[in-house]
């Protein structure tokens, strides 16, 4: 089949198309339907603008359906896990053992001064003697060998511990985060494969009532935000929450009662993080708010950028954009301005806690009840201690983040799926391209009928334009023959075999497809016709360019067909982009052709040319012809009119101007200022 907006590379592939082969929103009686039924509110504005989402409807549920995700890479899970414990056993471990240290050197210079002979019990009841008791309750605390001094055995032993927990702690580190980034890759990997085929099983009213730039942004956004909030919140908050546990067992394993002084600042932390973050939170819901409208409007203003020069409307956006700008600046400066205030809030308290610490921790010191690496050692542990809490509390906002876009991926994954094909009967290798409907009724919403009871037939070899106002069903009803919709009654035959018998790869590679927008591909021109038949040689290619009139104008580029479409097609017209197309389906070489308004996009010289690439297209091909422009389809075999779904005429193009009819009053429409219709 050639289509003009199913890519897939993939010849092997017989997956649905996810892009509906409509020519406009507002082409049909469908689009409007949907466009009203499924309007969303203001309140999904937020994921339609290419946003993750930042909270979960259902945290614990879908935060649970995500780790799952994870239960095929448990044993390296398991592994991961192990490495973050040993790596923050000995981060937690070492400062002890630095304090340890600390004692030596302290120790070591204190009995470096002591009388040489005399023992420690000796020097301190020496000392209590001569009324220096609080010296003599100090050194009560250490161990001390008069005149012996520093003990640098003892000392390089310990120092070369520390570096070597250190050391460790950070290869175990980095194995883990490479093991995580290659499980997470995996993870996120089979993700967007699911996410992937799961959109091409989705039947095409499911992309038809929903915001292309919602799909757009769960499927790329949303499963990137997932992969952020496993690969860096996942480990992160095991390890925060492991050192968090660690530090706190070894502060109150050093001192308990210093480790009160320094937990009394949790609450109030809490406390001044919540009465800021409450006020922070409507502020930069504003500036959201605010950052849409203006980008709303850069958008709008630049799409519609001739159309605000031609009316003179430079000024009166230059003040919108100043408006909204000046609104975002409020909102911003507020948002930042407060939310800036917990770091400093956090990091007072944090100082009155350390500044409690250290005094408390110094007069312990110097009554003997702890001593000065102990000391070291704790107040090193109180620093630390804040450095989890703050890396949980942003790696909490991220998997909150993770989980809602994970949600949201969850809900395109749970969408109800297009029938299933139930193939049981195949279509000879050339078809006539001989179409029937036979009682055919369809409806996009059961309160709203929009084909009834339609029978018509397409003999082989014939030209069946549609035409009709807008909203009559023309192009629903040739996404009928597509199967891109299932019927609510009848059935619709192709050479006396129903299609629903028939899978839907198997009929649509007998279908070539026109649209009114030229869709091209990424890519050489040659390489855009040849997707018509992966397969096709060169000169086969080349056939079809010329047949269609493609050849005439490639030559004349500098890079021939090797010419590559840019990203926007600019680098072609409008007339030689439908040619391609026409070229492409030609390639196909289908049975049945549908032409979905082909011609409506180019001038009037180059339409002669689309028109007689469409002619040679045609041939020997039973063709549907939608059409606005009724004097494109005179010379059609039979003229169907629609009205509301139904056929009202039928016949060809003189007979319906003898009948004057629907045709007639549609034909007089567009040329009554000809002299002579007929």
């Amino acid at each position: 089949m050639s289509t003009d907006k199913d890519f897939r590379p993939d010849e092997d592939r017989t997956i649905d198309p996810v892009v509906a082969p409509t020519p406009g929103a507002a082409a049909d009686a469908e689009a409007q339907v949907l466009d009203e039924e499924f309007r969303p509110s203001e309140a999904d504005g937020d994921m339609f603008g290419g946003t993750p989402a930042k909270k979960a409807k259902h945290f614990w549920p879908s935060a649970k359906r995500l780790f799952s995700l994870l239960a095929p890479e448990r044993t390296a899970i398991v592994v991961v896990l192990a490495m973050v414990v040993i790596a923050v056993v000995l981060n937690v471990i070492a400062p002890r053992v630095l304090g340890s240290a600390m004692d030596v050197i302290f120790s070591g210079v204190i009995s470096s001064n002591l009388p040489d002979g005399a023992n420690q019990q000796q020097v301190i009841e020496g000392l209590r003697a001569e009324g220096q008791d609080q010296f003599a309750d100090m050194l009560s605390g250490m161990e001390l060998t008069p005149g012996a001094g520093i003990d640098f055995t003892l000392l390089g032993r310990l120092i070369l511990l520390v570096l070597g927990m250190y050391l460790v702690s950070s290869v175990f580190m980095w194995l883990q985060g490479y093991l995580l980034n290659k499980v997470v890759m995996r993870v996120v990997y089979n993700l967007r494969r699911d996410v992937e085929a799961k959109l091409n099983r989705l039947p095409l009213n499911y992309f038809d009532t929903r915001q292309r730039g919602d799909l757009l942004s769960r499927v790329t956004n949303d499963v990137d935000n997932v992969q952020q909030a496993l690969q860096q919140a996942f480990a992160q908050l095991i390890m925060s929450a492991l050192s968090l546990i660690g530090i706190t067992v070894m502060m109150f394993v050093v001192s308990w009662q210093l480790a009160l002084i320094a937990l009394v600042a949790l609450p109030l932390s809490a406390l001044g993080a919540g009465l800021i973050g409450v006020r922070s939170q409507k502020l930069f819901a504003e500036q959201w708010k605010n950052t849409g409208q203006l980008n709303g409007h850069i958008e709008e203003s630049f799409s519609g950028h001739d159309l605000v020069r031609v009316f003179g409307r430079e000024k009166e956006s230059l003040e919108q954009f100043d408006q909204k700008n000046e609104d975002l600046y409020k909102a911003s400066f507020g948002a930042q301005f407060v939310s800036g205030m917990i770091m400093p809030v956090m990091q007072f308290i944090s100082y009155l806690s350390y500044v409690g610490i250290a005094v408390v921790g110094g007069l312990r010191v110097a009554s003997g009840s702890m001593t000065l690496g102990e000391a070291t050692a704790f107040i090193q542990y109180s620093r630390e201690f804040n450095q989890p809490l703050s890396q949980m509390a942003g790696m909490a906002n991220m998997l909150q983040s993770g989980v809602a876009s994970a949600e949201r991926v969850f809900e395109l994954l749970d969408a109800e799926e297009q029938d299933p094909d139930t193939a049981i009967a195949s279509l000879p290798a050339r078809t006539t391209g001989h179409v029937e409907f036979e009682q055919v009724s369809f409806s996009y919403t059961p309160d709203r009928p929009l084909i009834e009871d339609l029978s018509f037939a397409a003999k082989p070899g014939e030209t069946v334009a549609i035409v009709g106002p807008t909203g009559a069903g023309k192009t629903t009803l040739v996404n009928l023959v597509m199967r891109f919709y299932e019927l609510n009654s009848g059935r619709i035959t192709l050479d006396g075999v129903d299609i629903t018998r028939i899978s839907r790869a198997e009929l649509r590679s007998r279908v070539g497809m026109v649209l009114q927008d030229a869709w091209l591909f990424g890519g050489s021109i040659y390489e855009n016709i040849r997707y018509g038949h992966l397969d096709a040689t060169h000169e086969q290619v080349m056939h079809a360019a010329k047949a269609t009139f493609v050849d005439r104008f490639v030559r004349a580029l500098p890079d021939g067909y090797d010419t590559v479409i840019d990203e926007e097609g600019n680098n072609v017209s409008a007339g030689e982009k439908q040619l391609i197309t026409i070229a492409r389906a030609f390639l196909a070489s289908p049975s049945l052709l549908i032409l979905d308004e082909a011609t409506s996009s180019v001038d009037t010289r180059t339409e002669l040319l689309v028109q007689h690439a469409m002619a040679a297209l045609r041939t020997d091909r039973t063709s549907f012809v939608i059409a606005h422009r009724l004097s494109t389809i005179r010379d059609a075999d039979i003229i169907l009119v629609m009205e509301d779904g139904r056929i009202v005429e039928q016949g060809s193009h003189s007979d319906l101007l003898e009948a004057q009819g629907a045709y007639y009053r549609l034909y007089m429409s567009q040329f009554a200022a000809a002299a002579d219709p007929v």
